[in-house]
């Protein structure tokens, strides 16, 4: 199947879409990839349905901003593929599948016997109407709904995209998005994940709430900042670090109130060393010592962390681009893979990714309903 596949992360920066020709099994080409920014509306309007889903009780009606955000960006999709496939000489004709992942704006673990919840939104049948190609989405309820954790879903990808490029265990796929997680392929053949701690999302929060930008571009501040040891340590002590594997996180689930008295350059500092710190402490808990681990993600933009991630890793630490991966696009094409396995009923959840109780598969699919006329 040639799949589109989109991604709009937790950063709320763009709409990321790729292009796989895939039977959710094997990678047979890769097509095109691209992003288009999103718009300041859109982008305000994802932010007050995010804060109104933190807001929102467990039981009670949802609340009436999803359905006007859902629908914006199922718009977004649209738009922005037009110009991608117009750009690259494709016709929604010649797509088979659309696999849209949709926006978080709320992500919450199960904890003691409960349930976790999960909300992406994005109106998948309006997307399937206007392109005229059938929509797979709604890729994590299931998971959650079997007690799984619904995150991260990319590691079935993450094997994929290593076999394409004839990489070999044991290695390591870390992906630093609002939320970092690992991938571990090791030398049996076995994948095992989980999000370690905050990547960008974190850092994003504190130079927005400072007034100095969305993002700490390129590193800038962290990079004539201190680390202040005291306020990591607090960070540290987050008891989701003492929680055992697999598990997930919110990108909200961390407070900045432990670095309010740092001035933005030492919280920048900080927040880069607790990523590091993060992620080494998973690969701690896994007891994993690959090959070399492949960075891919928005992070990998922020020479701060990548020298951070150098330092307290037991492994080489290398960019996706270094092996010909296309370090901004991976959950992009993650999610038309996952569209393709789920149009074949194949799992895209497992016990050592999520702690589902066994592989599940995940997503629903809808197709274009027939005009009137037609």
């Amino acid at each position: 199947m040639r799949v589109l596949g989109f991604m709009t992360g937790t950063s709320l920066d763009a709409c990321d879409m790729a292009v796989l020709e895939t039977d959710g099994e094997t990678i047979s080409a890769f097509g095109p990839a691209g992003e288009r920014k999103l718009s300041e509306p859109l982008r305000e309007l994802l932010l007050a349905a995010t804060q109104a889903a933190l807001a929102w009780p467990r039981g009670a009606p949802e609340p009436e901003i999803f359905a006007e955000a859902a629908a914006a960006v199922a718009q977004e999709h649209f738009e922005a593929a037009e110009g991608f496939l117009a750009e690259h000489g494709l016709a929604w004709s010649e797509i088979d599948l659309v696999g849209m992942h949709g926006q978080t704006v709320l992500h919450e673990r199960p904890q003691a016997g409960r349930l976790g919840r999960t909300v992406q939104l994005g109106d998948a049948q309006q997307l399937a109407d206007a392109a005229g190609v059938p929509v797979a989405f709604d890729f994590r309820t299931a998971d959650v709904a079997a007690g799984g954790e619904g995150a991260p879903l990319a590691p079935i990808y993450h094997l994929a995209r290593a076999k394409a490029s004839g990489l070999s265990p044991p290695l390591a796929v870390l992906n630093l998005g609002g939320v970092a997680n690992v991938t571990f392929w090791s030398e049996d053949g076995e994948i095992a994940a989980f999000d370690t701690g905050p990547a960008n999302g974190m850092i994003d929060l504190l130079v927005q709430a400072r007034g100095a930008g969305r993002y700490d571009a390129g590193g800038r501040y962290a990079s004539v900042g201190q680390v202040d040891e005291a306020v990591l340590k607090v960070l540290l002590s987050h008891p989701y670090f003492q929680a055992p594997a697999p598990k997930s996180l919110d990108r909200y689930d961390f407070s900045l109130e432990p670095l309010e008295k740092l001035e933005l350059e030492d919280a920048a500092a900080t927040l880069v060393a607790f990523t590091a710190e993060a992620v080494a402490a998973g690969f701690s808990l896994m007891g994993a010592r690959p090959t070399e681990v492949v960075v891919c993600g928005g992070g990998r933009h922020n020479p701060q962390i990548m020298k951070a991630l150098a330092e307290r890793l037991p492994a080489p630490v290398r960019t996706a681009e270094d092996h010909g991966w296309r370090g901004d696009s991976i959950e992009a094409e993650a999610f038309a893979y996952l569209a393709a396995r789920c149009a074949r009923g194949l799992p895209i959840s497992f016990p050592k990714t999520t702690g589902a109780p066994a592989p599940m598969t995940g997503g629903r699919i809808v197709r274009p309903r027939t005009r009137t006329g037609d």
